[in-house]
């Protein structure tokens, strides 16, 4: 694979605000590659550094240390060159609520350098793929939120970028908008585009990415494919068995079973590790039937990217 993007120790720190000695360090030099042709996920809280580290990326903020090159070309050095490579979907709806879907569409094009015949067809095949093509000619302030995010992803396809930036872009719409805005994502990857995600929604970055890098207090603490991560820090199956009352003697009668790595009791519920959940969900049933145990239910739950970040940082993605 071909990098498009690399990250060189990328740092932001901003003016001090009044009473403060020394600005935020919002960025604490960061570095990463992005292959041609991926969906990479910038996973992390609010507030970790995902939108800085765009802002600097599409050339909006400078950085206070380092670089970033896409497609060859520096941000500090070459930044007109860079701009004509990315589409940038911001977190905040960037449209004008006064004029209609096409109207916003053409006004952007033309701020790309499209014009004529050329913007007018580009705006055609934009509305398709936003599916808003029956309503363009409706003003923006009359559009649900989910709307005004798809023009606002429309807004970043014009020009057909190689690379485009996507920072949250489904925060604070109904499930139906997200959905289509996941399938958008993948469908513009499908059709080659190289997509670099915030999100700090976990099952999104599970869905979409060919890749990962999770982000906290402005560091990047663990970056590779999902499957790589969950080994790294060795996370294991659980199996969670309801079995009530019976607690004691349901630990004491699976915690030998076969492929069991370690049982707890709490509330009700065995939770049993283990490297293969699943195969060794039968050894476990058949050591709670022998011990007699009523089994009232039974859940697999198989590590993901939750398990990883509460592993590395000790709290909960959302805490």
């Amino acid at each position: 694979m071909t990098s498009i993007v690399e990250i060189r120790n990328l740092k932001k720190q901003y003016a001090p605000t009044a009473g403060q000695k020394e600005g935020q360090l919002a960025v604490k030099g960061i570095d990463l590659m992005i292959e041609k042709g991926e969906i990479f996920s910038l996973l992390g809280p609010n507030g970790a550094g995902k939108t800085t580290t765009i802002s600097m990326m599409s050339g909006l903020l400078p950085p206070t240390a380092g670089d970033v090159l896409i497609g060859g070309h520096s941000i500090v050095a070459e930044p007109m060159a860079v701009k004509k490579m990315i589409g940038v979907v911001p977190q905040e709806i960037a449209l004008y609520p006064q004029l209609s879907a096409r109207q916003n569409l053409e006004f952007f094009g033309k701020m790309y350098g499209l014009g004529g015949g050329e913007l007018a067809k580009r705006c055609d095949e934009v509305l398709d793929f936003i599916g808003l093509k029956d309503r363009q000619k409706e003003r923006v302030d009359s559009y649900s939120g989910g709307m005004k995010r798809r023009v606002n992803i429309g807004v970043g396809l014009l020009h057909k970028p190689a690379l485009v930036f996507m920072d949250e872009p489904t925060v604070g719409i109904d499930p139906q908008s997200r959905r289509n805005i996941l399938d958008a994502v993948k469908q513009l990857n499908q059709q080659g585009m190289t997509v670099l995600y915030t999100t700090h929604y976990m099952e999104e970055a599970e869905e979409l990415s060919n890749r990962v890098a999770i982000i906290d207090h402005g560091e990047i603490i663990a970056e590779g494919k999902q499957g790589d991560l969950i080994q790294k820090v060795g996370e294991k199956d659980a199996i969670l068995v309801k079995v009530g009352e019976d607690g004691q003697k349901a630990q004491q009668a699976v915690k030998e079973a076969h492929g069991v790595d370690g049982v707890t009791f709490s509330d009700g519920v065995l939770r049993i590790l283990a490297g293969r959940g699943r195969q060794a969900l039968p050894n476990v049933i058949k050591a709670l039937s022998e011990a007699g145990v009523v089994i009232q239910s039974v859940e697999v739950k198989e590590p993901n990217l939750e398990a990883v970040f509460l592993h590395l940082t000790g709290r909960a993605l959302r805490d």
